[in-house]
């Protein structure tokens, strides 16, 4: 097959084409011969300097084409011999047997790769490395998809163009904005029947509230899908139906296509007039040549305008990855304007007067006697897997310096050093062993007992360490919130070595994703497994069953069903609690105070770095200091008991006192007074942790008791797409009968109108009259095709209902539309249950 990309000077910035246009391959077997053998005798991507490395991930709604375009990346850059397919299975990056069952990506892959290959790079050049991670659509796999993306530099976001923008990819968009992540745009499927590149791009714009530039537009030859065209550079790629690339030069497409080289002309004019009205050194070049400025130019203009990840603009890209259409020149677009860990801002850490890592060393670094650099070496550990040949693995991105086999680490999340037995570079399910990873790269390590998800790594000058240096012992990157848990299966073992088989195979999977929670219900004895949805539990449940080799017949499994939550309606009063109790025959006693309230809005706002939020709640302690004048230090480490303190109260919010249900929407505030609540050496971690678990139960039994108390529903959010003659039946079933709310209701190419019919506006953040968007192929035709699109209409309705009643809504669907309909669920919250359904819940 023969595919190729614009030869081009190899380097981190924008790439510059050598004076021949593009090098066409004429054999395509020893082109494929070359790329192979390049990377079956090289695997030492970690080697690449820092400018050549872009970690990027693939994000996007299910279905949107992820891990197609990734396997096409592969396959392009000599990575892979054959072309992966998911409806066959054989993908790279999906390689679970589930996911390559069900044709969907459940967990996030890692894979690297060179481009261009190193064997098409000019003499004195080096080729760009890409550490992809392909990261799941489906919502139940959010959690999978945000804590993968802090460690990017940058992302591909890519659009159904049948579908457009939808609920999830929306959510994506979002998480890549709190990371500040610089993204491309890629419009995929446009080879599909009702592809519609203007409606993406006009739904990216709105919806998206981005401002697109297209660096290309769709080329069409009638009603077929041939290529597209490169806007900056000025000529098309046109791609046969085997899938190699030609190139068409600008001369030619004036000759065989006039239209479209005047789309081109527009395109391009409407580009640089975007560019200049934001970037003072385009506009000077505009001004002077108009629209005869430098290729070279707009690309560096686009690279300054998305560094800072704020996506007030976005590049976007077209093509169709199935078919091979318009992968290498997005693989170039990476190369030039996503960015290396060199040119992102300064990483933000938790740490006492400091709120960047260059801070923190600039200030330790001038202490008085201080010589040489404070750290060696600070990781972020992003993933936890189990792995059946190597063990547990802790993935890792490095922040600063490099990590090697003997390098002794301290995770400051659990207070304590650790070792790694082998240092991996990992690119799929391949694992190949390294020396060492530096700064920049990402990576793989055994050995680590107690890494979890969200752990910092810290090693020091010198090995000889009992504890961590002051100023680094409490250093953390931020990791994302592990949100709350949405249904449950309750599992109930005959035999007690069948229920240690399963604890200690729940302790392994609770490890590897932090969005599955289990615990063991005391008067049952049945194990409890929580977590993000149906499919996020059938998945945990597989893998028990298959990777854990838990024996079916050893349990009785329950149905999956929605987990409710508690929540308080009014504040408690003060609850002091003095634990006195001996704990494995040992006496001690420690106390302190507790005071929850409900949840508002400025207790975000005024989150203090002795503040933690889990599970949906704020939990802070305060820890009186000695005033200045005392020159006695305290007699505990105030850390170690702020930590042993907070476990308490998550323990005592675990179970409500209404259901036994997870109390969220809590602020606890802990109080521990060194004068009152300390006992000397009788007081121990787990009398401290105590003292917090049964102030904060005490509390919440008051509440109870004054039936301050309320149960929590999870929601979602439910986008339905039907044809238009069933719209009423469904929206009056997801209310009347569902306990739901239609907030919005759209007909395909129209505007937005509410669910009472009325005309509405779009929710728009930019004025999308203003944006250039080409036209497709058939809007000069659509008259003909009205009367035959009239009798299948469809409609998008937009809404919210229980979770509950949503679980196995497609199958009731299918019987109102003949199957003829799409349904989308992604999570919406907890909302207070009142009325007939909180009376219902009540009498079960």
């Amino acid at each position: 097959m023969l595919c190729r990309a614009p030869l081009r000077v190899c380097r981190s910035g924008p790439s510059t084409l050598l004076p021949v246009a593009v090098l066409v391959l004429k054999n395509a077997q020893l082109a494929r011969g070359r790329f192979a053998r390049s990377y079956s005798s090289d695997h030492a991507h970690h080697e690449a300097r820092i400018e050549s490395v872009r970690n990027i991930g693939i994000i996007a709604h299910v279905d949107a084409g992820k891990t197609t375009t990734t396997e096409r990346m592969l396959y392009h850059s000599g990575r892979t011999r054959h072309l992966g397919n998911v409806d066959h299975g054989n993908t790279t990056t999906d390689f679970l047997p589930m996911e390559r069952e069900r044709g969907i990506t459940i967990q996030s892959a890692a894979v690297t790769f060179q481009w261009p290959p190193k064997t098409l790079c000019p003499p004195g050049h080096e080729p760009t490395t890409i550490n992809l991670i392909d990261t799941p659509g489906h919502q139940d796999f959010r959690y999978e998809v945000d804590r993968c993306l802090p460690i990017l530099d940058g992302a591909v976001c890519i659009l159904d163009s049948v579908k457009g923008v939808e609920t999830h990819t929306e959510r994506v968009w979002e998480s890549s904005q709190l990371s500040k992540i610089p993204r491309l745009l890629f419009v995929n499927k446009l080879d599909r029947d009702g592809a519609s590149f203007r409606r993406s791009v006009q739904e990216a714009t709105s919806r998206l509230r981005t401002w697109p530039l297209l660096c290309q537009i769709p080329w069409w030859h009638k009603d077929d899908f041939v290529g597209v065209i490169d806007v900056i550079h000025q000529h098309g790629f046109k791609f046969s139906s085997t899938g190699s690339m030609s190139v068409v030069s600008k001369q030619s497409i004036a000759k065989e296509n006039p239209a479209l080289q005047e789309e081109m002309e527009t395109a391009r004019l409407r580009l640089v007039e975007t560019l200049s009205e934001n970037d003072d050194q385009i506009m000077e070049e505009f001004l002077e040549l108009e629209k005869d400025v430098s290729s070279t130019s707009i690309k560096q203009a686009i690279r300054r305008l998305i560094l800072d990840g704020e996506a007030r603009f976005t590049p976007v890209f077209a093509g169709a990855s199935l078919r091979n259409i318009g992968v290498q020149p997005l693989l170039d677009a990476v190369v030039d304007y996503l960015p290396s860990p060199t040119d992102r801002p300064p990483l933000e850490i938790m740490a006492a007067n400091a709120h960047t890592l260059p801070e923190l060393l600039d200030q330790t670094g001038k202490k008085k006697g201080h010589h040489g650099p404070p750290i060696v070496a600070l990781a972020h550990v992003f993933k936890v897997v189990d792995d059946p040949r190597r063990g547990m693995m802790s993935w890792l991105r490095i922040y600063h310096g490099a990590l090697s086999r003997s390098s002794h680490m301290w995770n400051s999340n659990v207070h304590n050093f650790e070792k790694p037995q082998h240092i991996l570079h990992v690119s799929a399910k391949d694992h190949h062993e390294i020396q060492h990873l530096s700064t920049g790269h990402i990576g793989a390590m055994t050995g680590l007992k107690s890494a979890r998800t969200g752990d910092t790594l810290i090693t020091f000058p010198g090995h000889h360490h009992t504890t961590a240096p002051e100023p680094f012992r409490n250093l953390r990157i931020k990791a994302p919130e592990t949100p709350p848990a949405v249904a449950f299966i309750a599992i109930e073992p005959y035999t007690r070595t069948a229920s240690d088989k399963l604890e200690e195979a729940l302790k392994k999977l609770s490890r590897e994703d932090p969005s599955i929670r289990w615990n063991k219900d005391e008067k049952t004895e049945q194990l409890i497994v929580s977590g993000m949805g149906l499919l996020h539990l059938e998945v945990a449940r597989d893998r028990l069953l298959t990777h854990y080799k838990i024996d079916r017949e050893s349990a009785m499994w329950g149905e999956i069903e929605v987990e409710y939550s508690e929540c308080l309606l009014a504040p408690t009063n003060p609850h002091r609690s003095l634990y006195d109790r001996a704990i494995r025959d040992k006496a001690g006693k420690a106390a302190c105070t507790v005071t929850v309230e409900p949840l508002e809005a400025h207790h975000h706002e005024s989150l203090l770095e002795s503040s933690i939020e889990r599970d949906g709640n704020i939990i802070h302690v305060a820890i009186p200091l000695p005033s200045k004048s005392d020159s006695k230090p305290l007699p505990f480490d105030p850390e170690l008991v702020r930590q042993q303190l907070f476990n308490g109260a998550i323990a005592g919010l675990s179970r409500g006192p209404r259901r036994s249900a997870p109390v969220r929407r809590c602020h606890v505030h802990i109080t521990f007074n060194p004068a009152t609540d300390f006992f000397g050496v009788a007081t121990t971690g787990g009398h401290i942790t105590n003292a917090a678990l049964h102030a904060v139960r005490n509390a919440l039994k008051e509440a109870q008791t004054n039936g301050q108390v309320g149960i929590l529903e999870p929601f979602t959010h439910v986008e339905i797409y039907c044809p238009e003659e069933a719209g009423h039946a469904i929206q009056h079933d997801l209310t009347a009968a569902r306990g739901g709310q239609v907030l919005e209701v759209r007909k395909d190419e129209e505007d937005y109108y509410g669910a009472d019919g009325s005309t509405g506006d779009a929710p728009e953040a930019i004025d999308v009259s203003k944006v250039y968007m080409p036209p497709d192929p058939y809007e000069s035709v659509q008259s003909l095709r009205g009367p035959k699109k009239a009798a299948v209409r469809m409609l998008t309705i937009l809404g919210k209902a229980p979770l509950k009643e949503m679980m196995k809504y497609d199958g009731h669907l299918r019987s109102m539309t003949g199957g003829r309909h799409g349904l989308q669920l992604d999570q919406g919250g907890f909302e207070l249950v009142t009325g007939a359904r909180e009376r219902a819940l009540e009498e079960r």
